[in-house]
């Protein structure tokens, strides 16, 4: 249907279609509708009518029944099962008016009947009702279809939901998020797709608004974790909106946000990573450190930490420049992660030219053994350290302490001497790894014992 012929509601260009073997029918038909304004066609056998039809898609078509050859019901049976005519609006007419004759015609798909004689303000009349139903028809169909084409070509997921959880409706966009064919979801309910817990409180909530939908506050938007055909998790906004169309249903609306989800953990990441050395920084460890130390408190397990400083490495600086230093940090971080094997191992920079290790369940001699292997690794690096008084390469000085937490403790305790060590280490002349019981004194007035 071409789409001027859309509107003739209010305009006088609608095609019609005249099929009558009888001349004087024919001429009047004509003559009647080139004088309302239609555009006018005719045909004096059905077998015309069906060509005509399918070249110039009328309108409407006034058919008559009894002709030779291929009568009226014929012509209507065929124009109903072709696609390019079978919408196009039939209006028999006929002498025979019996009922079985004008109920075999609105079987056949006819829209109306005009018996003859014919009346021709009756026939004025009928051909217009006709076509403003159709104009009407269209106009709901076009609207109907740019929905469809819209809800088809949205970006987010659409479903419609019924009061018991069972999916009505998916869009594209819907089936594609979650990995599913066309059609397929309908007839799934929603605990096919969330959590137990969270299914359970739309379920709550749709019979809530279902025996009060004037009460019923809309539920609004949320993020879920809704299952994938394939098993995995998608992470997504659920907008609920609740409508009442003979039934309560519910309109969701997904909205992916994975990737604004995996850049929200990248930035959290990167908010846990030194920029330099890309191993931990000093705000991870300590988050890192008060969970191992209140795990360690609960299984009783000792928990051990080596802190690390590079030998000279001022002198390192100013005479190699800041790019090799920086270069030079990151071939020790590299190194001393490298020793960090376990989940519940963790290597950062805590600052400058200081590094931290933590091991969880490791004793004393262990972490001892550790930070032997850990400078050993190290100074094999043989990075060149020209004005170092300890070694023609790069050195490091390793402190090592040991504690078994209980709640009298804290970490600073820990802390405090395994910095105890790492300087006992420097005045005994650096290169060395030295361990020492955990003790009471604080950090501060351990460095001013040390360095007098």
């Amino acid at each position: 249907m071409s789409s001027g012929s859309l509107s003739f509601a209010t305009r006088r260009d609608a095609a019609i279609l005249i099929v009558d073997d009888a001349p004087e029918n024919l001429g009047a038909l004509r003559k009647l509708m080139v004088e309302q304004g239609y555009q006018t066609f005719v045909a004096t056998s059905g077998e015309r009518a069906l060509k005509i039809a399918r070249r110039v898609h009328p309108d409407l078509i006034l058919l008559d029944i009894m002709m030779p050859g291929m009568d009226g019901y014929e012509t209507c049976r065929q124009l109903k099962s072709h696609a390019a005519t079978q919408r196009i609006p039939v209006i028999f007419m006929s002498a025979r008016t019996g009922t079985d004759d004008v109920v075999a015609g609105f079987d056949i798909g006819a829209v109306d009947y005009i018996s003859k004689p014919l009346r021709m303000p009756e026939v004025c009349a009928r051909v217009r009702t006709q076509l403003q139903i159709r104009s009407r028809s269209e106009t709901h169909e076009e609207q109907a279809e740019r929905l469809r084409t819209i809800v088809n070509n949205m970006a987010e997921g659409l479903l419609i939901i019924e009061a018991d959880g069972r999916i009505q409706f998916t869009n594209p966009a819907c089936d594609k998020y979650l990995g599913y064919q066309v059609e397929e979801l309908a007839g799934r309910s929603i605990t096919d797709l969330l959590n137990p817990l969270v299914a359970q409180e739309y379920l709550d909530y749709f019979a809530r608004y279902a025996a009060a939908p004037q009460t019923a506050h809309n539920h609004g938007t949320r993020e879920v974790i809704i299952r994938h055909r394939n098993g995995s998790s998608v992470c997504m906004d659920l907008t609920l909106t609740p409508m009442y169309l003979r039934q309560p249903l519910f309109i969701g609306l997904l909205h992916d946000i994975t990737h604004h989800k995996q850049s929200e953990d990248a930035l959290q990441r990167a908010a846990m990573v030194d920029p330099l050395t890309k191993i931990a920084n000093r705000r991870h460890f300590d988050t890192f450190l008060e969970k191992e130390w209140q795990r360690a408190m609960r299984s009783g397990q000792p928990l051990s930490l080596v802190v690390l400083d590079v030998d000279h490495f001022k002198l390192y600086n100013d005479t190699l420049g800041h790019a090799a230093g920086d270069a030079c940090l990151q071939q020790v971080a590299q190194a001393i992660a490298s020793h960090a094997l376990r989940p519940t191992d963790l290597a950062a920079r805590y600052g400058g030219e200081e590094f931290v290790l933590l091991f969880a369940e490791t004793d004393g001699d262990a972490a001892y053994l550790l930070g032997e292997s850990i400078r050993n690794h190290i100074e094999s690096l043989q990075i060149p350290h020209p004005r170092s008084t300890t070694s023609a390469w790069l050195t490091v000085s390793i402190g090592v302490a040991t504690i078994h937490p209980h709640q009298l403790d804290n970490t600073e305790s820990l802390f405090v001497a395994a910095d105890r060590a790492m300087y006992v280490a420097k005045e005994g002349g650096r290169n060395q790894v030295q361990a020492t019981k955990t003790g009471g004194a604080s950090l501060a007035a351990v460095k001013a014992m040390v360095m007098r």
